[in-house]
């Protein structure tokens, strides 16, 4: 059966998208059948994974909101092994559509229940923002992994977000539990980096991840060219901290 990790912070740039695409990509390359959904109406986890967020035909938009399978919606990436739900910008406008919609908190849960035992790992890329899709996305899911920037204001929000997700737990999903936090865009050249991830260590009663992701061009770059940074460029840092954290997941499962 496969396990549902919700990658969230409602707060943006923290490295929240390239960490949904490098996980998902690390664990395909360790032999895991990956499922990735892009929750996020900005796309960029699906161009991030090869495919032209513009020209597909069946996005979460039309997963969620027409009468579709999911099997419909499943598109290869440019990584054996990992599958894609793509997203687009037509999705920024499904949150007020599924206002009037029955149980419009587990729609997406609903789809996705069917296809679930086909996969090791579903990761779902959610939105910067605590709204319907982040909901849909931690109705789904059995944990949420939280990407944490090495900045200063990097504590603030993430109270909410603990918040958020107990409340979810309490009331949508009993099963619900926070995965662990992951530092990224960390520069070992800064004492702030070095402080950031000594204050949440001493202030967080949670799982923190041994891997941190560094500060690091390569892993900027390889959006661009629609590939996941082990793909772009395999020996990069960002690739063997994005290796090293898809088996830290890995193993987090069998703990």
């Amino acid at each position: 059966m496969g396990r549902i990790i919700a990658v969230a912070n409602q707060k943006g740039g923290v490295g929240k998208t390239t960490t949904s695409i490098n996980l998902s990509a690390s664990l395909a390359e360790m032999g895991q059948k990956v499922l990735t959904i892009d929750m996020d109406p900005q796309g960029n986890t699906t161009s991030g994974l090869g495919i032209d967020k513009n020209s597909v035909e069946n996005t979460v938009y039309e997963l969620l909101l027409d009468d579709i399978s999911v099997e419909e919606c499943i598109y290869p990436s440019v990584m054996e092994g990992l599958d894609v739900i793509a997203s687009n910008i037509n999705l920024s406008g499904a949150e007020v559509e599924l206002i009037s919609i029955e149980n419009k908190e587990y729609l997406l849960k609903q789809k996705i229940d069917s296809v679930k035992a086909k996969y090791d790992f579903v990761v779902i890329d959610c939105p910067p923002s605590l709204n319907l899709l982040t909901i849909n996305a931690m109705t789904t899911s059995d944990t949420v992994l939280v990407p944490i920037q090495c900045e200063y204001y990097a504590l603030e929000g993430l109270t909410q977000l603990i918040h958020t997700i107990d409340l979810i737990k309490e009331r949508l999903n009993e099963n619900l539990q926070i995965e662990g936090v992951v530092f990224t865009m960390f520069d070992g050249r800064t004492n702030l980096s070095l402080q950031v991830v000594e204050n949440v260590k001493e202030n967080l009663d949670r799982n923190i991840y041994k891997t941190i992701i560094p500060r690091n061009v390569r892993l900027a770059e390889a959006p661009s060219y629609g590939m996941p940074i082990n793909m772009y460029d395999t020996r990069s840092t960002g690739a063997e901290a994005y290796r090293l954290l898809a088996e830290e997941v890995i193993n987090y499962e069998n703990e």
